[in-house]
């Protein structure tokens, strides 16, 4: 056997393929770093929906004074009865409120921690100072509560990352089981019809594990499992389009957007006003962010405000579906093999 050297040794054992490969996942590697760090390092509440609620010269004071707080972390708005600001906030319109009492020294704090405990402790710690400021001080009223076994109100984060990850894997499994990339329509419709089947199943699954299984979530589980069903195909989908479009690649592509990208901005761990811009201004357009939005809603908020992250969410889902069928199309023409033939 002639002798090898070992650069060729080397060239056989991490191919040109493989060295890309192996730069791409130190990219995403670095990546989710910077995501993950840069949006949870440094929380901060910026522009929170707040309500003030007091008498008519008061109210404006009151909100004058919460406006101009250094760093802007409310955004205030006179409303005209505490009534209204617990309508406003199990609407989900805004966050927490301010109920003024001109008569005495203490006011009332309305909070939502079925939203995010996080953001409600931190609204009623820069509250609290405030009023101390002021020598008043507040009384806290949970209008929304998270529920008893979902003390930090994640359960409904990590059910919809658990989605998402069911998302993303059970298409990949059918995309690379014959190869990366669909070698027809035909399959390709076969692989959407397999991926809502698995989106209606783990759907189910998750709506049942958090529901009657471990009572962590409140709400319906008819509504948990169309939300999961539709999370776990608008996320199988898109692997699937991306994959069609550019094979091995589209899977670090999915991982980019959904992982990297769309968990820490979907507001589990820090609800949306406590994110940086960047991360706040994407989460919403994402699966983890609409479906974790969307899931509190069902859970807490009396399926309030589910329209725009349900649309996100649809999107992602008809895009998918769409992409995935164009690339095979387009593969089948450029190719000019048989639309029903095997890969």
């Amino acid at each position: 056997m002639p002798h090898r050297s070992f650069r060729t040794e080397v060239t056989d054992a991490v191919t040109p393929r493989a060295t890309l490969l192996v730069v791409g996942v130190v990219a995403l590697q670095l990546l989710f770093i910077a995501s993950y760090v840069g949006a949870l390092h440094d929380p901060r509440p910026k522009d929170v929906p707040f309500g003030v609620v007091a008498p008519q010269a008061a109210a404006e004071q009151a909100r004058t004074r919460l406006e101009r707080l250094p760093g802007t972390p409310l955004d205030p708005r006179v409303l005209p009865d505490e009534a209204t600001a617990r309508e406003r906030i199990e609407s989900r319109d805004i966050d927490a409120a301010l109920v003024v009492d001109p008569r005495g020294t203490t006011d009332i704090l309305l909070v939502a921690s079925g939203g995010g405990r996080v953001l409600s402790t931190t609204l009623t710690s820069l509250v609290t100072t405030l009023e101390k400021s002021e020598r008043r001080t507040i009384r806290t009223v949970d209008v929304v509560p998270s529920a008893r076994h979902d003390p930090n109100g994640l359960s409904s984060f990590y059910l919809v990352i658990g989605w998402c990850v069911g998302g993303y894997l059970g298409a990949a499994a059918l995309a690379i089981s014959a190869g990366a990339k669909p070698s027809n329509v035909s399959r390709a419709a076969i692989r959407l019809a397999v991926m809502a089947l698995v989106a209606i199943a783990g759907g189910l699954g998750g709506a049942l594990i958090t529901g009657p299984a471990l009572d962590a979530l409140p709400g319906g589980t008819t509504a948990l499992w169309g939300l999961g069903t539709l999370v776990i195909f608008a996320v199988g989908a898109a692997t699937l389009a991306l994959q069609g479009l550019f094979g091995t690649v589209g899977i670090g592509l999915v991982i980019l957007l959904v992982v990297i990208l769309g968990n820490p901005s979907a507001g589990g761990a820090l609800p949306p006003p406590l994110l940086p811009p960047f991360w706040k201004a994407i989460g919403p357009a994402l699966p983890p962010g609409a479906g974790t939005w969307s899931a509190r809603s069902i859970a807490y908020f009396d399926n309030n405000a589910l329209t725009g992250p349900m649309l996100v969410l649809a999107a992602w889902a008809v895009a998918g579906t769409a992409i995935t069928l164009a690339a095979a199309a387009l593969r089948h023409r450029r190719n000019g093999s048989p639309g029903t033939g095997t890969a």
